[in-house]
């Protein structure tokens, strides 16, 4: 049976990256070695390195004055890193969600933090507006996406400060002005690789402000320096990051993946609002097009565990919404075709039927 993947992350990839990296798990650029036990001090893979960031660079249009850097550690040692980097005294986050919570509470541990505005008295059902931004901060943190709630902000805010942000789970989902930000980073595997890279776009003039001692693995700097080779980065995710970039600029680009998300989120909110049974979570205006969230309506509440094992019997995996809100999530990462969405939809249209 035909799997149609809907897990939050570790995610779908394309099946162009796939036999990409089963054909270099065999044999790597023809060194006759494998991707998984090749020296990341070769020329082969320092090759796929440079070519994956000049892809981002392109894909993205990121301006000149900022490095790509492949990590490890995840979107959740940027939590710290950022404000190690970056917050000399105060920082601004907005809190949208569990990942915005998490980086406020580890950039607490470096100065001070202003929370501008939350959503959390309304379990993160919208993204919050008009209010200021402080000018007497390092820098101004976002998270595009939430992918436990399902909201999601669509545009490059324009702010007096430094701004950053977590695009783990959006990024090469819309054109983004990369200008407009100081530093942007997020965990590969929802839109780019497997889990085990993190990706990070720092402008080089916003680096080496602060005044405490940086440990050399944390210091962006000592990354950028040596071209994401301090140490051993993480070999095949990074290699496997290039063959996502390599589809996506096949497919058109940016904006062509956009058009993509577009339909296929606009199909499934479309079934949603037209359900008796189904309802979304999230304010209409501040919906995720990557992380679609919702549930039973109350009097078919019960109903929601059978569901998803009906689901499971269509080849739907990974709908179960996270744990600290249940319900039913659906991603609809690039990797994921247009086919699945329609099985989905059609999934809940017979449920609801019965």
């Amino acid at each position: 049976m035909k799997k149609h993947n809907f897990y939050a992350g570790p995610s779908i990839l394309s099946q162009y990256t796939l036999d990409n990296c089963v054909d270099a798990i065999r044999d790597f650029a023809g060194t006759g070695l494998s991707i998984l036990e090749i020296s990341h001090r070769s020329k082969e893979f320092t090759a796929v390195v440079a070519e994956a960031e000049q892809l981002f660079k392109e894909l993205l249009d990121i301006p000149e004055g900022y490095k790509v850097l492949f990590l490890g550690g995840g979107a959740s040692l940027q939590f710290c890193m950022v404000p190690m980097n970056l917050l000399r005294t105060k920082a601004a986050y907005l809190d949208t969600g569990t990942w915005a919570n998490k980086a406020i509470k580890e950039a607490k541990l470096m100065g001070d933090v202003e929370v501008v505005a939350s959503s959390k008295e309304d379990n993160y059902t919208y993204i919050p507006k008009g209010y200021t931004v402080p000018t007497d901060v390092d820098y101004f943190h976002i998270t595009t996406n939430n992918t436990i709630f399902g909201t999601e902000i669509r545009e490059d805010y324009d702010v007096p400060v430094r701004m950053v942000a977590d695009m783990s789970s959006d990024i090469f989902s819309r054109p983004v002005d990369v200008s407009k930000y100081d530093l942007i980073y997020g965990g590969a595997q929802k839109n780019i690789a497997p889990a085990g890279v993190t990706f990070v776009i720092v402008k080089e003039d916003a680096l080496g402000k602060v005044d405490r001692v940086l440990p050399t693995m944390l210091n962006y700097k000592t990354h950028v320096d040596k071209g994401s080779m301090f140490n051993t980065p993480p070999v095949f995710p990074i290699f496997a990051a290039l063959q996502t970039l390599k589809w996506y600029k096949e497919l058109g680009g940016v904006k062509e993946l956009q058009r993509r998300d577009e339909e296929k989120a606009a199909m499934l909110y479309d079934a949603i609002d037209g359900s008796k049974m189904f309802v979304g979570t999230v304010k209409p205006e501040d919906r995720s097009i990557m992380n679609v969230c919702f549930v039973m309506k109350p009097e078919y509440k019960e109903l929601e565990a059978e569901f998803i094992a009906f689901a499971g019997t269509k080849g739907i995996v990974g709908i179960k919404g996270h744990r600290s809100v249940g319900g039913m999530r659906a991603s609809l990462y690039n990797a994921l075709p247009l086919d699945s969405v329609k099985v989905l939809v059609e999934a809940m249209k017979e449920f609801e039927n019965r």
